[in-house]
C-alpha cells in the first residue's frame, strides 16, 4: 500500500513539475510576442512621425505660394469678386428627384414618395 502511495505521489510530483515548465514556457513566449508587438508599435510610430514631418513640409506656406505662383498662372483677387452673404442667390425647393423618375417610369405608385410638407410621412409598402 505504502509503494502505491509512494509512486502516486512520485507521479503526481513529475506530473506538477511538466505542468510549472509547461507554463514557464508559456509565459515566456507570451513576454517575447509581446517584446515583438512593441518593437512594432515603435517602429510604427516612428513612420507616422516621419509622414507627419514629410506633410508638415510639404505644405509649408512658402513653398505652396511658390507653386502657386510658377503652375497656376492665378489671378489677383478683385474687390467685385468678394459679395456679401445677403446678395448671394436663395437657394432651390428641395426635390426628390430618384422619387419622381420612378414615379415617370410606373415603378412606384403615387404615395410612395412622401411629400414634403408631410412630417413623418413614410413610403406606403406594397
Amino acid at each position: 500500500m505504502w509503494r502505491l502511495l509512494h509512486f502516486i505521489a512520485i507521479a503526481a510530483l513529475i506530473g506538477s513539475a511538466a505542468y510549472v515548465y509547461s507554463v514557464k514556457y508559456q509565459t515566456i513566449y507570451a513576454s517575447e510576442e509581446i517584446v515583438k508587438t512593441r518593437h512594432l508599435i515603435a517602429k510604427e510610430r516612428d513612420a507616422i512621425n516621419l509622414l507627419r514631418a514629410e506633410y508638415a513640409h510639404l505644405t509649408r506656406p512658402d513653398r505652396l505660394q511658390a507653386l502657386a505662383d510658377s503652375q497656376l498662372d492665378m489671378q489677383p483677387l478683385a474687390l467685385n469678386q468678394i459679395v456679401k452673404a445677403e446678395d448671394l442667390p436663395e437657394p432651390g425647393p428641395k426635390v426628390d428627384s430618384i422619387g419622381r423618375k420612378l414615379e415617370s417610369l410606373g415603378l412606384l405608385g403615387e404615395s410612395a414618395t412622401p411629400s414634403a410638407g408631410v412630417t413623418g410621412a413614410t413610403p406606403a409598402l406594397r
